[in-house]
């Protein structure tokens, strides 16, 4: 098992070598990092111009267009046998991949979502944008279970981890955060069961970089409905 780990990053210069590093350190995987730089305007690009080696593929957008874009950008140089989805913050935590790449042991599986909420008894909050946040992606979970007739507790998680194969052959339309519902839909048009693994979560607010909108949301549920019902 190689494992090709697409990290988009947009402005996140406090974090970007954190999450390499932590990435870096993990033991007995077999790994590649695809790093996106999608045109971030702070000294993420010169300090992600400090890593070059064969585990190491940074690639620069002259211009910001979003987590898709980028995602969609690294869809091209994937390698490994899986994809996994990490996001440029620390609000995932790379010692779950373990959890993630386990049940692709099993011949019948195909993707596996980290949830954030799996065999949770309660959410850690910071503020009432947090508590706000939790309350939207449970609705937008139901109506995505509802639309695709899945029974995900976390459709809009980031960890999202693939069979390359399977990845690869997904055309990608999506740029922004909407490339989630796209991706999720697109794998139940083509009857694909999604498995999914509990995972750690350190949810951070807006004044600490967080970039995710209530316009996101809105183009959330036209992607659901989108490539379900118009474009499939």
């Amino acid at each position: 098992m190689k494992v090709s780990i697409i990290i988009p990053v947009y402005n996140e210069e406090k974090t970007i070598l954190k999450i390499i590093n932590k990435i870096l350190q993990l033991k007995n995987i077999n790994k590649e990092l695809i790093v996106v730089n999608d045109g971030s305007t702070d000294n993420t690009k010169k300090l992600l111009s400090k890593f070059s080696n064969k585990r190491i593929r940074i690639i620069n957008h002259s211009k910001n267009s979003g987590k898709g874009a980028a995602i969609r950008t690294a869809q091209k140089h994937v390698t490994g046998t899986h994809v996994i989805i990490q996001d440029a913050d620390l609000e995932y935590e790379p010692t779950d991949y373990k959890n993630l790449l386990k049940p692709f042991k099993k011949k019948d599986i195909s993707v596996v979502y980290g949830s954030r909420v799996l065999k949770k008894k309660r959410y850690r909050l910071k503020s009432f944008s947090s508590l706000e946040r939790i309350f939207y992606n449970h609705v937008l979970t139901i109506m995505s279970n509802i639309i695709n007739d899945q029974r995900l507790t976390d459709a809009h998680t980031c960890y999202k981890v693939f069979k390359s194969d399977l990845f690869k052959s997904i055309k990608l339309e999506e740029n922004g955060f909407a490339f989630c519902p796209e991706i999720t839909t697109k794998i139940s048009n083509l009857d694909i069961n999604i498995h999914e693994v509990p995972i750690s979560y350190h949810g951070r607010d807006y004044s600490e970089g967080k970039k995710i909108t209530h316009f996101d949301g809105i183009k959330a549920v036209y992607a659901l409905f989108n490539y379900k019902f118009i474009k499939y």
